[in-house]
Protein backbone atom coordinates (compact mmCIF):
# COMPACT_ATOMS: atom_id res chain seq x y z
CA UNK A 1 0.00 0.00 0.00
CA UNK A 2 1.23 3.55 -0.85
CA UNK A 3 1.50 6.28 1.75
CA UNK A 4 -0.74 9.59 1.44
CA UNK A 5 2.56 11.53 0.39
CA UNK A 6 3.00 9.48 -3.12
CA UNK A 7 -0.50 10.17 -3.91
CA UNK A 8 0.05 13.50 -3.62
CA UNK A 9 3.34 13.42 -5.26
CA UNK A 10 1.70 11.22 -8.46
CA UNK A 11 -1.64 13.70 -8.22
CA UNK A 12 1.03 16.64 -8.94
CA UNK A 13 2.88 15.08 -11.29
CA UNK A 14 -0.08 14.84 -13.79
CA UNK A 15 -1.58 18.35 -13.47
CA UNK A 16 -2.56 19.80 -16.58
CA UNK A 17 -2.07 16.37 -18.44
CA UNK A 18 -4.92 14.77 -20.35
CA UNK A 19 -7.87 13.28 -18.09
CA UNK A 20 -7.41 10.21 -18.40
CA UNK A 21 -4.33 10.37 -16.73
CA UNK A 22 -6.00 10.53 -13.39
CA UNK A 23 -6.58 6.52 -13.96
CA UNK A 24 -2.93 6.07 -13.03
CA UNK A 25 -4.08 7.18 -9.12
CA UNK A 26 -6.30 4.24 -8.81
CA UNK A 27 -4.86 2.20 -5.75
CA UNK A 28 -5.21 2.08 -2.40
CA UNK A 29 -3.43 4.74 0.37
CA UNK A 30 -2.69 5.19 4.05
CA UNK A 31 -3.67 8.67 5.27
CA UNK A 32 -4.00 9.30 9.33
CA UNK A 33 -6.14 7.19 10.64
CA UNK A 34 -7.69 5.48 7.60
CA UNK A 35 -7.45 4.09 4.27
CA UNK A 36 -8.28 5.67 0.78
CA UNK A 37 -8.85 3.49 -1.78
CA UNK A 38 -9.36 5.34 -5.32
CA UNK A 39 -11.51 2.29 -6.77
CA UNK A 40 -12.17 3.10 -10.10
CA UNK A 41 -11.54 6.50 -12.10
CA UNK A 42 -14.18 8.27 -14.60
CA UNK A 43 -13.19 8.52 -18.19
CA UNK A 44 -13.91 12.14 -18.18
CA UNK A 45 -15.50 15.06 -16.06
CA UNK A 46 -18.44 14.73 -17.88
CA UNK A 47 -18.74 11.22 -17.08
CA UNK A 48 -20.53 9.09 -13.97
CA UNK A 49 -18.53 10.70 -11.11
CA UNK A 50 -14.75 7.98 -9.90
CA UNK A 51 -15.12 5.54 -7.26
CA UNK A 52 -13.80 5.89 -3.71
CA UNK A 53 -14.00 4.11 -0.31
CA UNK A 54 -12.53 4.74 2.93
CA UNK A 55 -11.56 2.12 5.64
CA UNK A 56 -11.30 2.48 9.39
CA UNK A 57 -9.96 -0.30 11.28
CA UNK A 58 -12.34 -1.35 14.79
CA UNK A 59 -8.97 -0.83 16.66
CA UNK A 60 -9.49 3.26 15.19
CA UNK A 61 -13.04 3.73 14.67
CA UNK A 62 -13.82 2.12 18.76
CA UNK A 63 -17.46 1.50 18.39
CA UNK A 64 -19.10 -0.60 20.68
CA UNK A 65 -19.12 -4.15 19.81
CA UNK A 66 -22.37 -4.69 21.29
CA UNK A 67 -23.67 -2.07 18.43
CA UNK A 68 -23.19 -4.13 15.43
CA UNK A 69 -22.96 -8.02 16.59
CA UNK A 70 -26.70 -8.52 15.23
CA UNK A 71 -27.95 -7.85 12.10
CA UNK A 72 -31.05 -5.15 12.63
CA UNK A 73 -28.16 -3.40 14.82
CA UNK A 74 -25.44 -3.35 12.38
CA UNK A 75 -27.73 -1.61 9.85
CA UNK A 76 -29.05 0.68 12.17
CA UNK A 77 -25.56 1.76 13.03
CA UNK A 78 -24.67 1.77 9.08
CA UNK A 79 -27.72 3.77 8.46
CA UNK A 80 -27.17 6.21 11.08
CA UNK A 81 -23.42 6.60 10.13
CA UNK A 82 -23.89 6.94 6.09
CA UNK A 83 -26.57 10.31 7.22
CA UNK A 84 -23.88 11.29 9.10
CA UNK A 85 -21.45 11.68 6.55
CA UNK A 86 -23.66 12.49 4.32
CA UNK A 87 -24.20 15.75 6.32
CA UNK A 88 -20.20 16.00 6.90
CA UNK A 89 -19.88 15.64 2.72
CA UNK A 90 -22.59 18.88 2.18
CA UNK A 91 -20.47 21.52 3.30
CA UNK A 92 -18.23 20.62 0.80
CA UNK A 93 -20.02 19.60 -2.34
CA UNK A 94 -18.55 21.36 -5.58
CA UNK A 95 -16.01 23.67 -3.73
CA UNK A 96 -13.57 21.92 -5.78
CA UNK A 97 -14.22 23.95 -9.55
CA UNK A 98 -14.01 22.40 -12.77
CA UNK A 99 -16.24 21.52 -15.76
CA UNK A 100 -18.69 18.92 -15.99
CA UNK A 101 -19.41 17.15 -12.37
CA UNK A 102 -15.73 18.34 -10.95
CA UNK A 103 -16.05 18.50 -6.68
CA UNK A 104 -18.94 16.24 -6.41
CA UNK A 105 -18.85 14.25 -3.19
CA UNK A 106 -22.01 12.11 -2.90
CA UNK A 107 -23.11 8.94 -1.29
CA UNK A 108 -26.12 7.88 -0.45
CA UNK A 109 -29.12 9.71 -0.14
CA UNK A 110 -31.12 8.00 3.13
CA UNK A 111 -34.88 8.78 3.03
CA UNK A 112 -37.18 8.14 6.41
CA UNK A 113 -36.55 3.92 5.64
CA UNK A 114 -33.74 2.15 7.35
CA UNK A 115 -31.96 0.27 4.78
CA UNK A 116 -29.16 -2.06 4.52
CA UNK A 117 -27.07 -0.28 1.95
CA UNK A 118 -23.61 -0.98 -0.19
CA UNK A 119 -22.80 2.53 0.98
CA UNK A 120 -21.25 1.70 4.47
CA UNK A 121 -20.35 -1.53 5.75
CA UNK A 122 -19.78 -3.03 9.30
CA UNK A 123 -17.26 -6.40 9.55
CA UNK A 124 -15.91 -7.08 12.87
CA UNK A 125 -15.93 -3.55 13.78
CA UNK A 126 -14.33 -2.40 10.59
CA UNK A 127 -15.74 0.33 8.72
CA UNK A 128 -16.15 0.55 5.02
CA UNK A 129 -17.52 3.87 3.46
CA UNK A 130 -18.47 4.27 -0.51
CA UNK A 131 -18.87 7.26 -2.07
CA UNK A 132 -18.26 9.43 -5.51
CA UNK A 133 -16.32 12.17 -5.77
CA UNK A 134 -15.36 14.14 -9.16
CA UNK A 135 -12.80 14.66 -10.23
CA UNK A 136 -11.73 18.34 -10.93
CA UNK A 137 -10.68 19.24 -14.43
CA UNK A 138 -10.66 22.38 -16.73
CA UNK A 139 -12.32 21.63 -20.07
CA UNK A 140 -11.02 17.93 -20.05
CA UNK A 141 -7.58 18.48 -18.84
CA UNK A 142 -6.82 17.53 -15.35
CA UNK A 143 -6.60 20.29 -12.24
CA UNK A 144 -4.98 18.22 -9.52
CA UNK A 145 -4.73 21.20 -7.12
CA UNK A 146 -8.59 20.79 -7.10
CA UNK A 147 -8.24 17.28 -6.14
CA UNK A 148 -5.60 17.81 -3.82
CA UNK A 149 -8.18 19.37 -1.74
CA UNK A 150 -10.53 17.29 -2.25
CA UNK A 151 -8.24 14.39 -0.88
CA UNK A 152 -6.20 16.07 1.48
CA UNK A 153 -8.36 18.54 2.97
CA UNK A 154 -12.37 17.72 2.67
CA UNK A 155 -11.98 14.15 2.81
CA UNK A 156 -9.91 14.23 6.29
CA UNK A 157 -12.72 16.44 7.95
CA UNK A 158 -15.74 14.51 6.64
CA UNK A 159 -13.61 11.13 8.15
CA UNK A 160 -12.65 13.00 11.31
CA UNK A 161 -16.37 14.39 11.76
CA UNK A 162 -18.23 10.93 11.12
CA UNK A 163 -16.22 7.77 11.19
CA UNK A 164 -14.78 8.12 14.78
CA UNK A 165 -16.98 7.38 17.77
CA UNK A 166 -14.90 9.64 19.93
CA UNK A 167 -16.23 12.42 17.60
CA UNK A 168 -19.90 11.75 17.46
CA UNK A 169 -22.91 12.64 19.93
CA UNK A 170 -22.66 9.06 21.69
CA UNK A 171 -26.09 9.38 23.04
CA UNK A 172 -27.42 10.00 19.80
CA UNK A 173 -26.13 7.12 18.42
CA UNK A 174 -26.89 4.98 21.69
CA UNK A 175 -30.97 5.61 21.20
CA UNK A 176 -30.25 4.86 16.98
CA UNK A 177 -29.50 1.08 18.26
CA UNK A 178 -32.48 1.23 21.12
CA UNK A 179 -34.99 1.81 18.49
CA UNK A 180 -33.65 -1.03 16.30
CA UNK A 181 -33.74 -3.25 19.18
CA UNK A 182 -37.47 -2.18 19.95
CA UNK A 183 -38.44 -2.71 16.12
CA UNK A 184 -36.69 -6.03 16.35
CA UNK A 185 -38.26 -7.65 19.38
CA UNK A 186 -41.67 -6.15 17.98
CA UNK A 187 -41.18 -7.96 14.98
CA UNK A 188 -40.22 -11.02 16.99
CA UNK A 189 -44.25 -10.21 18.75
CA UNK A 190 -45.72 -10.73 15.65
CA UNK A 191 -44.52 -14.17 15.09
CA UNK A 192 -45.16 -15.18 18.65
CA UNK A 193 -48.64 -13.52 19.00
CA UNK A 194 -49.67 -14.58 15.51
CA UNK A 195 -50.47 -11.33 14.29
CA UNK A 196 -49.41 -9.90 10.77
CA UNK A 197 -49.03 -6.34 12.15
CA UNK A 198 -48.92 -3.67 14.66
CA UNK A 199 -49.72 0.15 14.84
CA UNK A 200 -48.31 2.00 17.97
CA UNK A 201 -50.84 4.38 19.57
CA UNK A 202 -49.47 8.23 19.08
CA UNK A 203 -48.25 6.95 15.34
CA UNK A 204 -48.58 9.43 12.64
CA UNK A 205 -49.87 7.91 9.43
CA UNK A 206 -50.21 10.42 7.02
CA UNK A 207 -47.51 12.13 4.71
CA UNK A 208 -46.59 15.74 4.58
CA UNK A 209 -47.81 15.47 0.99
CA UNK A 210 -46.94 12.96 -2.19
CA UNK A 211 -43.45 14.01 -2.47
CA UNK A 212 -42.70 13.70 0.81
CA UNK A 213 -42.40 11.27 3.28
CA UNK A 214 -42.43 13.14 6.12
CA UNK A 215 -45.00 13.21 8.55
CA UNK A 216 -47.94 16.00 8.32
CA UNK A 217 -48.04 18.51 10.46
CA UNK A 218 -50.80 18.58 12.39
CA UNK A 219 -52.13 15.08 11.12
CA UNK A 220 -54.05 13.08 13.81
CA UNK A 221 -52.40 10.73 16.10
CA UNK A 222 -53.23 6.97 15.53
CA UNK A 223 -55.32 5.28 18.25
CA UNK A 224 -56.53 1.46 18.50
CA UNK A 225 -59.83 0.25 18.70
CA UNK A 226 -59.80 -1.05 22.51
CA UNK A 227 -60.84 -4.30 21.50
CA UNK A 228 -57.95 -4.81 19.45
CA UNK A 229 -55.22 -3.31 21.57
CA UNK A 230 -52.60 -5.21 22.46
CA UNK A 231 -49.77 -4.42 25.03
CA UNK A 232 -46.02 -5.18 24.68
CA UNK A 233 -42.78 -4.24 26.84
CA UNK A 234 -40.24 -3.24 24.54
CA UNK A 235 -36.34 -3.27 25.36
CA UNK A 236 -35.81 0.29 25.85
CA UNK A 237 -39.13 2.21 25.57
CA UNK A 238 -40.85 -0.10 27.83
CA UNK A 239 -44.67 -0.62 27.58
CA UNK A 240 -46.34 0.32 24.69
CA UNK A 241 -49.52 0.05 23.20
CA UNK A 242 -51.23 -0.11 20.01
CA UNK A 243 -53.20 -1.82 17.44
CA UNK A 244 -52.48 -5.63 17.05
CA UNK A 245 -54.41 -7.13 13.28
CA UNK A 246 -54.35 -10.83 13.84
CA UNK A 247 -53.62 -13.41 11.05
CA UNK A 248 -56.79 -13.65 9.04
CA UNK A 249 -58.65 -11.75 6.44
CA UNK A 250 -58.88 -7.81 7.75
CA UNK A 251 -61.32 -5.69 6.02
CA UNK A 252 -60.74 -1.78 6.06
CA UNK A 253 -64.12 -0.15 5.38
CA UNK A 254 -64.91 3.66 5.72
CA UNK A 255 -66.38 6.97 3.82
CA UNK A 256 -63.74 8.36 1.17
CA UNK A 257 -60.86 10.38 2.75
CA UNK A 258 -61.69 9.20 6.09
CA UNK A 259 -58.18 7.41 6.10
CA UNK A 260 -58.66 3.79 4.90
CA UNK A 261 -55.82 4.40 2.23
CA UNK A 262 -53.56 5.89 4.69
CA UNK A 263 -53.53 3.17 6.98
CA UNK A 264 -52.73 0.61 4.67
CA UNK A 265 -50.01 2.44 3.03
CA UNK A 266 -48.70 2.76 6.54
CA UNK A 267 -48.71 -0.91 6.87
CA UNK A 268 -47.59 -2.01 3.29
CA UNK A 269 -44.13 0.54 4.10
CA UNK A 270 -43.99 -1.26 7.55
CA UNK A 271 -41.58 -3.92 6.13
CA UNK A 272 -39.24 -1.66 6.80
CA UNK A 273 -37.82 0.17 10.15
CA UNK A 274 -38.48 4.10 10.04
CA UNK A 275 -36.13 6.65 11.91
CA UNK A 276 -36.87 8.86 14.91
CA UNK A 277 -39.46 10.96 14.41
CA UNK A 278 -40.66 9.82 11.58
CA UNK A 279 -44.15 8.51 13.14
CA UNK A 280 -44.16 5.37 12.07
CA UNK A 281 -41.59 4.13 14.57
CA UNK A 282 -43.76 1.82 15.35
CA UNK A 283 -46.11 0.82 12.79
CA UNK A 284 -44.53 -2.88 12.05
CA UNK A 285 -45.61 -5.26 9.28
CA UNK A 286 -44.77 -8.68 8.46
CA UNK A 287 -41.49 -8.76 6.37
CA UNK A 288 -43.10 -10.56 3.67
CA UNK A 289 -46.64 -8.80 3.06
CA UNK A 290 -46.88 -7.94 -0.25
CA UNK A 291 -48.58 -4.98 -1.69
CA UNK A 292 -51.07 -6.28 -4.65
CA UNK A 293 -52.86 -4.39 -7.22
CA UNK A 294 -53.50 -4.58 -11.28
CA UNK A 295 -51.08 -3.63 -13.57
CA UNK A 296 -52.40 -3.68 -17.09
CA UNK A 297 -50.09 -4.47 -19.53
CA UNK A 298 -47.21 -6.40 -17.89
CA UNK A 299 -45.95 -9.53 -19.09
CA UNK A 300 -46.59 -12.80 -17.28
CA UNK A 301 -44.70 -15.73 -18.07
CA UNK A 302 -45.56 -19.32 -17.06
CA UNK A 303 -47.60 -18.87 -14.26
CA UNK A 304 -50.72 -20.82 -13.10
CA UNK A 305 -53.82 -18.15 -12.83
CA UNK A 306 -56.42 -21.15 -12.90
CA UNK A 307 -57.47 -20.65 -9.97
CA UNK A 308 -58.70 -17.48 -10.30
CA UNK A 309 -59.01 -17.31 -14.22
CA UNK A 310 -59.58 -20.75 -16.69
CA UNK A 311 -61.62 -21.82 -19.72
CA UNK A 312 -60.57 -18.32 -21.48
CA UNK A 313 -63.27 -18.58 -24.72
CA UNK A 314 -59.54 -17.96 -27.49
CA UNK A 315 -58.55 -21.74 -25.21
CA UNK A 316 -55.44 -20.06 -24.08
CA UNK A 317 -53.99 -22.00 -21.29
CA UNK A 318 -54.22 -20.40 -17.86
CA UNK A 319 -52.42 -23.47 -15.89
CA UNK A 320 -48.99 -22.34 -17.23
CA UNK A 321 -50.09 -18.76 -18.87
CA UNK A 322 -47.86 -16.04 -20.58
CA UNK A 323 -48.56 -13.02 -22.39
CA UNK A 324 -46.98 -9.92 -23.02
CA UNK A 325 -49.65 -7.65 -22.35
CA UNK A 326 -51.74 -8.72 -19.84
CA UNK A 327 -55.30 -7.39 -18.57
CA UNK A 328 -56.54 -6.34 -15.20
CA UNK A 329 -58.00 -9.45 -14.26
CA UNK A 330 -54.76 -11.21 -15.77
CA UNK A 331 -52.11 -9.11 -13.98
CA UNK A 332 -54.00 -9.12 -10.81
CA UNK A 333 -53.82 -12.63 -11.06
CA UNK A 334 -50.67 -13.06 -12.07
CA UNK A 335 -49.37 -10.90 -9.00
CA UNK A 336 -51.52 -12.62 -6.39
CA UNK A 337 -50.18 -16.22 -7.82
CA UNK A 338 -46.64 -14.74 -8.06
CA UNK A 339 -46.52 -12.94 -3.92
CA UNK A 340 -47.91 -16.38 -2.44
CA UNK A 341 -45.07 -18.34 -4.97
CA UNK A 342 -42.64 -15.79 -3.31
CA UNK A 343 -42.98 -16.77 0.14
CA UNK A 344 -45.63 -13.90 1.03
CA UNK A 345 -47.58 -14.42 4.19
CA UNK A 346 -49.62 -11.49 3.78
CA UNK A 347 -51.30 -9.91 0.94
CA UNK A 348 -52.69 -5.92 1.22
CA UNK A 349 -55.16 -4.92 -1.12
CA UNK A 350 -56.61 -1.66 -2.17
CA UNK A 351 -59.82 -1.51 -3.70
CA UNK A 352 -58.66 1.62 -5.63
CA UNK A 353 -56.17 -0.14 -8.10
CA UNK A 354 -57.76 -3.48 -8.59
CA UNK A 355 -59.37 -5.01 -11.40
CA UNK A 356 -63.32 -4.92 -10.45
CA UNK A 357 -64.30 -8.00 -12.14
CA UNK A 358 -61.38 -9.74 -10.45
CA UNK A 359 -62.56 -8.91 -7.22
CA UNK A 360 -65.79 -9.49 -7.23
CA UNK A 361 -69.33 -10.68 -8.54
CA UNK A 362 -72.26 -9.26 -7.44
CA UNK A 363 -75.89 -11.33 -7.29
CA UNK A 364 -76.95 -9.31 -10.20
CA UNK A 365 -74.21 -9.97 -13.01
CA UNK A 366 -74.07 -13.77 -11.40
CA UNK A 367 -77.96 -14.13 -12.69
CA UNK A 368 -77.31 -12.13 -16.05
CA UNK A 369 -73.88 -13.99 -17.25
CA UNK A 370 -73.86 -17.45 -15.99
CA UNK A 371 -70.85 -18.81 -14.11
CA UNK A 372 -70.64 -21.46 -17.13
CA UNK A 373 -70.19 -18.25 -19.05
CA UNK A 374 -67.39 -16.18 -16.75
CA UNK A 375 -64.04 -17.22 -16.34
CA UNK A 376 -62.90 -15.28 -13.73
CA UNK A 377 -63.19 -16.55 -9.86
CA UNK A 378 -63.75 -13.75 -7.82
CA UNK A 379 -60.90 -13.40 -5.32
CA UNK A 380 -63.66 -13.31 -2.80
CA UNK A 381 -64.26 -16.77 -3.93
CA UNK A 382 -60.58 -17.58 -2.91
CA UNK A 383 -59.51 -15.57 -0.18
CA UNK A 384 -60.97 -17.61 2.17
CA UNK A 385 -59.03 -20.66 1.19
CA UNK A 386 -55.78 -18.66 0.87
CA UNK A 387 -56.00 -18.33 4.71
CA UNK A 388 -57.97 -21.51 5.57
CA UNK A 389 -55.57 -23.99 3.74
CA UNK A 390 -52.29 -22.07 3.42
CA UNK A 391 -51.72 -19.40 6.41
CA UNK A 392 -52.09 -16.49 4.07
CA UNK A 393 -53.00 -13.59 5.83
CA UNK A 394 -55.24 -10.74 3.68
CA UNK A 395 -55.48 -6.93 4.70
CA UNK A 396 -58.10 -5.87 2.35
CA UNK A 397 -58.94 -1.98 1.72
CA UNK A 398 -62.78 -1.48 0.50
CA UNK A 399 -65.79 0.98 -0.13
CA UNK A 400 -68.25 -0.40 -2.56
CA UNK A 401 -69.07 -4.28 -2.19
CA UNK A 402 -71.12 -5.88 0.65
CA UNK A 403 -69.66 -8.92 -0.11
CA UNK A 404 -66.52 -8.54 1.39
CA UNK A 405 -68.21 -8.48 4.79
CA UNK A 406 -68.83 -12.44 4.54
CA UNK A 407 -64.77 -13.25 3.74
CA UNK A 408 -63.86 -10.89 6.91
CA UNK A 409 -62.31 -12.12 9.96
CA UNK A 410 -61.95 -8.94 11.35
CA UNK A 411 -63.58 -5.24 9.84
CA UNK A 412 -62.08 -1.93 10.91
CA UNK A 413 -64.24 1.29 9.64
CA UNK A 414 -61.94 5.00 9.46
CA UNK A 415 -63.89 7.37 10.46
CA UNK A 416 -62.12 10.94 10.26
CA UNK A 417 -58.75 9.08 10.76
CA UNK A 418 -59.90 7.19 13.75
CA UNK A 419 -60.04 3.59 13.38
CA UNK A 420 -62.80 1.32 14.71
CA UNK A 421 -63.71 -2.09 15.24
CA UNK A 422 -66.86 -3.18 13.94
CA UNK A 423 -66.68 -6.65 13.72
CA UNK A 424 -69.23 -7.67 15.68
CA UNK A 425 -71.75 -5.01 14.35
CA UNK A 426 -71.18 -6.60 11.00
CA UNK A 427 -71.76 -9.89 12.23
CA UNK A 428 -75.01 -8.69 13.31
CA UNK A 429 -75.70 -7.40 9.75
CA UNK A 430 -74.89 -10.68 7.54
CA UNK A 431 -76.25 -12.56 10.41
CA UNK A 432 -79.82 -11.24 8.85
CA UNK A 433 -79.03 -12.11 5.32
CA UNK A 434 -77.13 -14.70 3.69
CA UNK A 435 -74.84 -13.96 0.76
CA UNK A 436 -76.65 -15.58 -2.47
CA UNK A 437 -75.15 -16.72 -5.90
CA UNK A 438 -72.20 -18.80 -7.11
CA UNK A 439 -69.54 -20.25 -3.64
CA UNK A 440 -68.04 -23.50 -5.44
CA UNK A 441 -64.32 -22.74 -6.94
CA UNK A 442 -63.31 -24.50 -10.15
CA UNK A 443 -59.70 -25.11 -9.27
CA UNK A 444 -58.23 -25.04 -5.49
CA UNK A 445 -55.52 -22.59 -4.56
CA UNK A 446 -53.75 -26.14 -3.44
CA UNK A 447 -52.22 -26.40 -6.84
CA UNK A 448 -50.02 -23.17 -6.56
CA UNK A 449 -48.31 -24.79 -3.66
CA UNK A 450 -47.66 -28.31 -5.48
CA UNK A 451 -44.02 -29.51 -4.72
CA UNK A 452 -43.92 -31.44 -7.88
CA UNK A 453 -44.41 -28.77 -9.84
CA UNK A 454 -41.31 -26.82 -10.90
CA UNK A 455 -41.27 -23.57 -12.74
CA UNK A 456 -38.50 -23.43 -15.52
CA UNK A 457 -37.85 -20.42 -17.14
CA UNK A 458 -35.23 -19.56 -20.18
CA UNK A 459 -33.91 -16.34 -21.23
CA UNK A 460 -32.92 -15.22 -24.69
CA UNK A 461 -29.55 -14.54 -25.62
CA UNK A 462 -28.55 -10.59 -24.44
CA UNK A 463 -27.10 -8.08 -26.17
CA UNK A 464 -23.44 -7.57 -24.48
CA UNK A 465 -20.90 -4.99 -24.78
CA UNK A 466 -17.26 -6.00 -23.90
CA UNK A 467 -18.87 -9.20 -22.64
CA UNK A 468 -20.96 -7.10 -20.12
CA UNK A 469 -24.50 -6.78 -20.09
CA UNK A 470 -25.25 -2.93 -19.91
CA UNK A 471 -27.87 -1.91 -17.51
CA UNK A 472 -29.30 1.35 -17.40
CA UNK A 473 -31.24 2.66 -14.65
CA UNK A 474 -34.46 5.44 -15.24
CA UNK A 475 -34.98 6.58 -11.86
CA UNK A 476 -36.78 4.37 -9.12
CA UNK A 477 -39.46 3.00 -11.61
CA UNK A 478 -37.55 0.96 -13.84
CA UNK A 479 -33.91 0.12 -15.13
CA UNK A 480 -32.94 -1.43 -18.69
CA UNK A 481 -31.07 -4.41 -19.20
CA UNK A 482 -29.38 -5.19 -22.49
CA UNK A 483 -32.32 -4.17 -24.47
CA UNK A 484 -35.17 -5.53 -22.27
CA UNK A 485 -37.19 -3.16 -20.53
CA UNK A 486 -38.19 -3.59 -16.79
CA UNK A 487 -40.94 -1.56 -15.12
CA UNK A 488 -41.59 -1.93 -11.62
CA UNK A 489 -43.45 1.26 -11.51
CA UNK A 490 -46.20 -0.86 -9.81
CA UNK A 491 -44.22 -3.32 -7.54
CA UNK A 492 -45.12 -0.28 -4.73
CA UNK A 493 -42.72 -1.29 -1.84
CA UNK A 494 -39.66 -0.29 -3.46
CA UNK A 495 -39.39 3.25 -2.22
CA UNK A 496 -35.52 4.19 -3.42
CA UNK A 497 -34.07 4.13 -6.36
CA UNK A 498 -31.02 2.42 -4.96
CA UNK A 499 -33.24 -1.03 -4.72
CA UNK A 500 -33.69 -1.04 -8.26
CA UNK A 501 -30.03 -1.05 -8.64
CA UNK A 502 -29.75 -4.05 -6.23
CA UNK A 503 -32.63 -5.79 -8.57
CA UNK A 504 -31.15 -4.42 -11.47
CA UNK A 505 -27.97 -6.41 -10.59
CA UNK A 506 -29.83 -9.37 -9.18
CA UNK A 507 -31.62 -9.88 -12.46
CA UNK A 508 -28.21 -9.60 -14.43
CA UNK A 509 -26.84 -12.55 -12.09
CA UNK A 510 -30.07 -14.56 -12.49
CA UNK A 511 -29.96 -13.95 -16.09
CA UNK A 512 -26.69 -15.25 -16.26
CA UNK A 513 -27.65 -18.29 -15.27
CA UNK A 514 -30.16 -18.69 -17.25
CA UNK A 515 -29.06 -17.65 -20.61
CA UNK A 516 -30.24 -20.12 -23.23
CA UNK A 517 -30.50 -22.98 -21.23
CA UNK A 518 -33.35 -23.42 -18.89
CA UNK A 519 -33.57 -22.83 -15.49
CA UNK A 520 -35.30 -23.49 -12.42
CA UNK A 521 -37.23 -20.49 -11.15
CA UNK A 522 -37.27 -21.34 -7.26
CA UNK A 523 -33.52 -22.69 -7.16
CA UNK A 524 -31.90 -20.27 -9.17
CA UNK A 525 -33.98 -17.36 -6.63
CA UNK A 526 -32.56 -19.15 -3.59
CA UNK A 527 -29.43 -19.46 -4.13
CA UNK A 528 -28.79 -15.77 -5.08
CA UNK A 529 -30.97 -14.76 -1.81
CA UNK A 530 -28.61 -17.30 -0.20
CA UNK A 531 -25.60 -15.32 -1.67
CA UNK A 532 -26.90 -12.35 -0.65
CA UNK A 533 -27.90 -13.02 2.72
CA UNK A 534 -24.38 -14.57 3.49
CA UNK A 535 -22.06 -12.19 1.85
CA UNK A 536 -24.30 -8.86 1.21
CA UNK A 537 -25.54 -6.88 -2.15
CA UNK A 538 -21.54 -6.09 -2.62
CA UNK A 539 -21.36 -9.55 -3.68
CA UNK A 540 -23.64 -8.89 -6.84
CA UNK A 541 -20.90 -6.72 -8.17
CA UNK A 542 -18.70 -9.30 -10.45
CA UNK A 543 -16.39 -6.22 -11.88
CA UNK A 544 -13.37 -4.37 -10.61
CA UNK A 545 -15.51 -2.18 -8.05
CA UNK A 546 -18.24 -2.34 -5.81
CA UNK A 547 -21.52 0.25 -6.31
CA UNK A 548 -21.87 2.48 -4.49
CA UNK A 549 -25.76 2.89 -4.63
CA UNK A 550 -27.27 -0.29 -3.86
CA UNK A 551 -29.92 -0.69 -1.18
CA UNK A 552 -31.52 -3.75 0.93
CA UNK A 553 -34.55 -5.74 -0.89
CA UNK A 554 -36.33 -8.63 0.05
CA UNK A 555 -36.78 -11.95 -1.88
CA UNK A 556 -40.31 -11.16 -2.72
CA UNK A 557 -38.79 -8.37 -4.77
CA UNK A 558 -36.17 -10.37 -6.45
CA UNK A 559 -39.46 -12.76 -7.53
CA UNK A 560 -41.56 -9.85 -8.81
CA UNK A 561 -38.46 -7.85 -10.88
CA UNK A 562 -37.78 -11.36 -12.29
CA UNK A 563 -41.36 -11.87 -13.28
CA UNK A 564 -41.56 -8.18 -15.15
CA UNK A 565 -38.14 -9.15 -17.09
CA UNK A 566 -39.77 -9.53 -21.13
CA UNK A 567 -37.02 -11.29 -22.20
CA UNK A 568 -38.08 -15.33 -21.50
CA UNK A 569 -37.96 -17.65 -24.17
CA UNK A 570 -42.17 -18.58 -23.97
Amino acid sequence: MKSAAELEKNLMSINRRSYPAYKDLRGSYQFQGYQLNIDHVQGDPFASPSKLSIQVKKIQARFPEEYYKEEHRRIALQDYLTRQFGKAVSKFIFQAKGSGKSGLIGISRCGQEVLDRTAFEIKDGDLLVRFEVGFPANGRTINAFELRKILFEYLPEIADRSLYYKNLNQQEVKKCIELAEDQHYIRRELTKRRLIAFVANGSILPRESGVSQKPMKGAIAFEAPESMEVEMELPHRGKIKGMGIPEGITLIVGGGYHGKSTLLKALEQGIYNHVAGDGREYVITSDTAMKIRAEDGRCVSHINISPFINDLPNKKDTVNFSTEDASGSTSQAANVVEAVQSGAKCLLIDEDTCATNFMVRDELMQAVVSGEQEPITPFTLQAGNLYQKQGISIILVAGSSGSYFYIADHVLQMDNYRTYDITEKVKTVIGEKSETGEKKVPVDVDVLFDKDHHRSLKAGKMEKKRDQVKIKQFGKDSFSIGRENVDLKYVEQILDAEQTTALAYCLKNLLEEMERKEQDVDLCVEKLWSQIKKQGLASLCKGSYVSVAMAQIRKQDIYACLNRYRGFIV
